[in-house]
């Protein structure tokens, strides 16, 4: 249960006004003072509902994310409200729960259609989500334009001409989708990259045995899982902190991280092998993720890879919102990144409404 603390060096006004002294005091960028006004009259029977919900957004610009979000549980069944459930939505995107943060403010509007300082959260957490077009729904509903809601439709507008999927909404995507991945990828999706690109490693990599490999992409770890036998060391990367924390759970890898494969992978060579199965179909332009893979790659280190299959040049954006490439295209940028192209072979690496997905797997090695 949350609970009052005595205030400290803060004084008050002679006919205070402790909810209005918060809010000014937020806005010069004050929290931990605000907080300290608040907690006292939460505390008491003089506090309602608005001053449980600045105190809860004063919580979180005080970085004290977790007593936010209980305060504003609590005050949602206390009080249930359209705005309520706009203060709990809040408390749930500043801790970086997305999807529960979107159905607290879908919830908020279904109470109050006209409650549009929810309707510009839910475009915000739309943007978290990286899905600009639902974003841009949302603000278009909002009769007036403020400065940063004019930003935030900018915001959008740019994200959707990004040469790669957003690394929000592969997050949200994932995160979602954890709970039943592997039975679904290895069911209804026939998912088999890890095993062509281990059938590929056995082809261009014979006599491969204690690699370091990276995982890149890493999910669940069913990558990792078919190439654990050729490793000494397995490190595994990927957006999604609920994914990783499955693949975790399955005891395989050496170290594993929540990042972004073409930003943060190491500047200094560590690893004789990186696979990335089914994971650069979120890429479009590839020049980044191959700079960063060879940088991180041993000399003549490989690089083994699925993507989906694009019938003429360049890349593409996918109907279902994953990215095709060309072969030309993948030969072209193995050059240009200096790599040498050790192998290219057409494949299926998963089933789309049960019809085979056309893929490429590739293998890359580091001139």
């Amino acid at each position: 249960m949350w609970c009052a603390s005595t205030m400290a060096n803060v004084l008050w006004p002679a006919d205070p006004d402790p909810l209005a002294q918060a809010r000014t005091l937020l806005a010069e960028g004050r929290p931990d003072d605000a907080v300290a006004i608040l907690k006292p009259l939460a505390a008491t029977a003089r506090a309602g509902l608005l001053a449980r919900l600045e105190l809860a957004r004063a919580l979180s610009a005080a970085r004290q994310g977790g007593n936010a979000l209980e305060l504003a549980r609590e005050t949602a069944l206390l009080y249930p409200s359209a705005a309520a459930a706009l203060g709990l939505g809040e408390a749930m995107l500043a801790t970086g729960q997305v999807t529960t943060a979107i159905a607290e403010f879908q919830r908020a509007l279904r109470i109050d259609p006209d409650l549009h300082d929810a309707r510009a959260m839910l475009g915000r957490a739309w943007l978290e989500a990286g899905e600009p077009d639902k974003a841009l729904q949302a603000f278009a509903a909002i009769p007036e334009r403020s400065p940063e809601l004019h930003t935030l439709v900018e915001d959008a507008r740019a994200m959707q001409t990004l040469p790669r999927s957003n690394a929000g909404y592969i997050r949200h995507l994932f995160d979602q989708f954890s709970s039943t991945y592997d039975s679904r990828m290895l069911g209804e999706l026939g998912y088999a990259a890890p095993r062509i690109l281990r059938e590929m490693a056995a082809m261009v990599l014979p006599q491969a045995n204690a690699l370091s490999v990276l995982d890149l992409g890493c999910g669940t770890g069913l990558s990792g899982q078919a190439f654990r036998d050729l490793a000494a060391r397995l490190d595994g990367i990927d957006l999604s902190p609920v994914m990783v924390e499955q693949a975790r759970a399955r005891g395989i890898y050496d170290a594993l991280r929540v990042d972004d494969i073409e930003s943060a992978l190491p500047q200094a060579a560590e690893y004789d092998l990186a696979i990335a199965a089914d994971t650069l179909v979120y890429f479009g332009d590839l020049r980044g993720v191959f700079a960063s893979v060879r940088k991180a790659l041993k000399s003549g280190g490989a690089f083994l890879f699925t993507v989906e299959k694009l019938e003429g040049e360049g890349f593409a954006l996918g109907p279902k919102r994953r990215w095709l490439h060309a072969a030309s295209y993948l030969r072209e940028q193995a050059e240009q990144s200096g790599f040498e192209v050790a192998g290219m072979m057409e494949c299926s690496p998963r089933t789309e409404a049960g019809v085979p997905v056309q893929g490429l797997a590739v293998a890359l090695l580091k001139r």
